[in-house]
């Protein structure tokens, strides 16, 4: 057994072990009750069924018996009232078929949902480490297999594998009891040879389908991605060209798919000739046997439907098992996601945030996304309560890291980051976010109505709360104006709307939210220059009694700071006042210079689309 052979089947009982406290939860007594009275109707159907064919032999001996006419009358009765009776066997067989399923049904319907629930609330845990080097499209078709793989799982290994293992035997032991150990040999033997060629073919088919899903994901990655970025495919008249990298993704996707075609019809013709094979022998030996008079025509008839009847769960246990497989395999990989660390976790017992005052303190801060490239380097800085803090610098200085670890987005590497003396480090990431509002640099919405994002704020907020908060935004008059009011839909990511007023539902939902602490990350850099300014007024209204952290490009947005603190390569190089700072005639001068010799229409840096100034994909938290 090769080592790739052993984990994988490490990885089946891995999986298993997972999913077996799905159907046998603690505690839930109701979900117990359910599953053991599903076997019951289904050990029922079994016996049903695998004694259907004595009735059958039965209405065929009484037809076929010769006497006189008033035995014969009798006879007929009697294959009549036989006949019936196999009928009846078989629709009772049926019905305790869909009474299992009728019963099972909300066991495993309530398990898909408490799984789904479990990964969908573990993703959000995962770090935005995780989230910006992950794919988005290849995240959800590995959750979307995951899901339906355990459905699977669920429903046909408890109540379809065990069940049809029982029938098979009970079969073998009718036919040597009924007739002898040759047939029961025969029965047996092709059994054993359809079992092994299916489980062979299909470890084999496994790999292919394995290759077939990697490409799969790829495609599905590839057009989600496309479709993320569609307007930046049309600025660039690239249609043609994300075509073509579609296709070639789905190109390698078909030849897959082509390979493991091609192997299902190799697996599905050596089946059908295993099981046709060992029916024609022990057929043959029946007739052999009617012929010598050792058996009855009935017994011809019950040997072929017993042969029948097992070649129906036989061709679906080779369905079944192929299916069990492929479920292995996709639910190992949502178990491996679900096995991802968080790297950031709060520590056992931690306690709320308490904000007192909103004092922010770097205590030596260091930091980087990399170990081997560092962002921030020995940072201490104090933001007194209350204060306005704008900070400012070049690409790649750092601002919007500290913005990031500030929300907890990461751990710092060196030093201490504090609120009000406390370590960010001890208290519950969940208080923290409550008391920390964002303004991102590109706001991102949800594919909902406008009403919804902005109350996503704080939803439990009265309508007259959200109105206000829209008003103060200077967003209320373009709301009413739509004609769905607040109940206009947004798009996916907002893009029914312009950036500025996208932006503006952005600040709203901050309002909304009145935390008191914020942090505006060039709140303002999709507006105009007169609904930049009526923004400011609003947002300078909200930061009174607030501490506010502003990071921004544009110098005219912050020059009334209580304090500017200037990033370089990671370091404050200057910190003061604005007119401090223009006394001091050092970076933040030249910086002011530059930009108003060129009428403050350039930034300081220009990042690119959606990217902070770490090269990081933008946050977006609110």
């Amino acid at each position: 057994m090769t080592d790739e052979v052993k984990s994988e089947r490490k990885s089946a009982l891995r999986t298993m072990r997972r999913v077996a406290p799905y159907l046998w939860p603690e505690g839930q007594g109701w979900v117990k009750r359910r599953v053991v009275l599903s076997l019951t109707m289904l050990l029922l159907a079994k016996i049903v069924s695998v004694f259907t064919p004595f009735l059958y032999k039965a209405a065929v001996d009484a037809l076929g018996h010769e006497g006189s006419k008033g035995e014969a009358w009798l006879l007929a009765y009697g294959a009549v009232g036989l006949t019936v009776a196999y009928g009846m066997a078989r629709l009772g067989s049926v019905a305790f078929n869909e009474l299992r399923d009728a019963i099972f049904v909300r066991v495993g319907q309530r398990a898909l949902r408490r799984l789904a629930l479990e990964t969908f609330t573990h993703i959000h845990r995962l770090s935005m480490r995780y989230h910006i080097t992950r794919k988005t499209g290849g995240l959800s078709r590995i959750i979307e297999r995951g899901v339906k793989g355990v459905d699977f799982l669920l429903r046909f290994m408890l109540l379809s594998v065990g069940p049809l293992i029982l029938e098979l035997s009970m079969v073998t032991v009718i036919f040597a009891i009924m007739f002898d150990w040759r047939y029961a040999a025969v029965v047996a033997v092709t059994i054993w040879l359809y079992v092994t060629f299916t489980f062979r073919v299909t470890e084999w088919r496994v790999g292919l389908r394995r290759t077939m899903n990697a490409q799969d994901t790829d495609a599905n990655q590839k057009a989600i991605d496309s479709l993320l970025n569609f307007e930046t495919v049309k600025y660039f008249g690239a249609e043609s060209r994300e075509a073509a990298r579609y296709d070639r993704a789905m190109e390698g996707y078909e030849a897959a798919a082509v390979k493991t075609g091609l192997s299902l019809s190799f697996l599905n013709f050596g089946q059908s000739a295993i099981i046709t094979t060992g029916l024609v022998i022990v057929m043959v030996m029946a007739a052999i046997g009617v012929q010598a008079g050792t058996l009855t025509v009935g017994d011809f008839v019950m040997v072929n439907a017993y042969m029948i009847q097992i070649t129906m769960p036989l061709n679906f246990l080779g369905t079944v098992y192929r299916e069990i497989r492929q479920a292995l395999v996709d639910m190992g990989e949502m178990f491996d996601l679900l096995g991802q660390p968080a790297e950031v976790v709060d520590r056992p017992g931690a306690p709320d945030l308490e904000v007192k005052g909103g004092q922010i303190t770097l205590d030596h801060v260091s930091f980087g996304y990399e170990a081997a490239r560092p962002i921030l380097k020995d940072v201490s800085l104090t933001i007194p309560a209350g204060q306005t803090v704008a900070i400012v610098g070049p690409s790649g200085s750092g601002k919007s890291t500290i913005g990031r670890l500030l929300f907890r987005f990461y751990d710092v590497t060196g030093g201490r980051l504090l609120i009000d003396g406390q370590d960010l480090r001890d208290i519950t990431q969940d208080s923290l976010h409550q008391k920390i509002g964002v303004v991102p640099q590109d706001t991102v919405l949800f594919n909902d109505t406008i009403q919804y994002n902005i109350a996503y704020g704080r939803p439990e907020a009265s309508r007259e709360e959200l109105i206000a908060a829209a008003r103060a935004a200077k967003i209320h008059d373009f709301i009413i104006s739509l004609p769905e009011g607040y109940e206009t839909k947004v798009g996916e990511r907002g893009l029914k709307l312009s950036g500025g007023e996208k932006q503006r539902v952005g600040i709203a939902r901050t309002i909304l939210k009145n935390p008191p602490i914020l942090l505006l990350d060039e709140a303002t850099s999709a507006l105009d220059t007169q609904t930049e300014r009526d923004i400011q007024e609003s947002l300078a209204a909200m930061g009174k009694g607030r501490t506010v952290i502003t990071i921004a490009h544009r110098l005219s947005t912050i020059a009334d700071a209580d304090q500017i603190v200037v990033l370089d390569a990671g370091q404050i190089v200057e910190q003061g006042t604005h007119e401090v700072l223009l006394a001091q005639g050092g970076r933040y001068a030249a910086m002011w210079e530059r930009q108003s010799a060129e009428g403050d229409a350039a930034d300081v840096s220009v990042p690119g689309p959606g990217v902070g100034s770490e090269g990081e994909a933008t946050v977006a938290a609110s």
